[in-house]
């Protein structure tokens, strides 16, 4: 953190500061004002960033087109165009790669649910916004592909912090509109609130949306209302 120092006429002639007018505004007296600067990248920072989010951004893309087990190190730094040995100075593993990527995604969902928190609806409506925002994501190639259960990226996961208190938050941000959407009748109140959080996550990465792009005759925006009312509305007729 840095400071920056700016005067402002008090009087009707200048004069120079002391120390003892060196001090935050709100302390009386003085016609010095402080500002707290964030200091400024350089730009070899700049740039090991922007690589960084290339990287990201291409992990990304390769768990939504064929899953962690598929891709591999070589065709990432390929498509970055970077050399491998260069790629693993920014992360040291295929799992750490995944990780990041991970945690883009819920960093982006989190300030989707910020957003959509702000928005004045019921909360079955939140939820829905929150799972049509999710099929959007993976129709638009961008959702990361889930481990399987016994995939080494799992447990590398389950040993991630930022990748956990991530999962934490947005879990209880749904829970919360989960259980008022239940107490409000508009959930079955029946149903274990995680077994409805689970089916909400399941939507992230749900096959049947490229069933159904692959099949032709619905747009991406009708396969998204589609499967959005066979999770919320079910299949029984009404």
């Amino acid at each position: 953190m840095a400071w920056t120092m700016t005067t402002t006429p008090t009087g009707t002639s200048p004069r120079s500061a002391d120390a003892s007018d060196l001090r935050p505004p709100g302390h009386g007296g003085t016609s010095l004002h402080w500002r707290a600067m964030t200091p400024r990248p350089s730009f070899r920072q700049q740039v090991l960033r922007a690589r960084e989010d290339a990287i990201i951004t291409s992990v990304n893309r390769f768990l939504a087109e064929k899953g962690f087990e598929a891709m591999t190190v070589d065709e990432v730094a390929a498509d970055v165009g970077i050399a491998k040995a260069s790629l693993y100075k920014h992360f040291p593993s295929k799992e750490e790669l995944a990780a990041a990527a991970m945690v883009r995604v819920l960093d982006r969902a989190l300030a989707f649910i910020d957003q959509e928190a702000a928005r004045e609806a019921t909360p079955i409506d939140h939820l829905k916004t929150v799972a049509r925002w999710t099929m959007q994501v993976q129709l638009a190639g961008e959702m990361p592909s889930l481990p399987s259960q016994n995939s080494t990226l799992r447990a590398a996961l389950l040993q991630h912090r930022g990748y956990l208190d991530r999962v934490v938050t947005v879990s209880e941000r749904l829970g919360a509109w989960i259980t008022a959407a239940q107490a409000a009748g508009e959930i079955a109140p029946q149903l274990p609130p995680e077994a409805v959080l689970y089916t909400l996550y399941a939507r992230a990465c749900d096959p049947v949306l490229a069933f159904l792009r692959a099949g032709g005759s619905l747009s991406d925006e009708q396969i998204v209302e589609v499967v959005l009312a066979t999770c919320f509305d079910g299949l029984a007729a009404r």
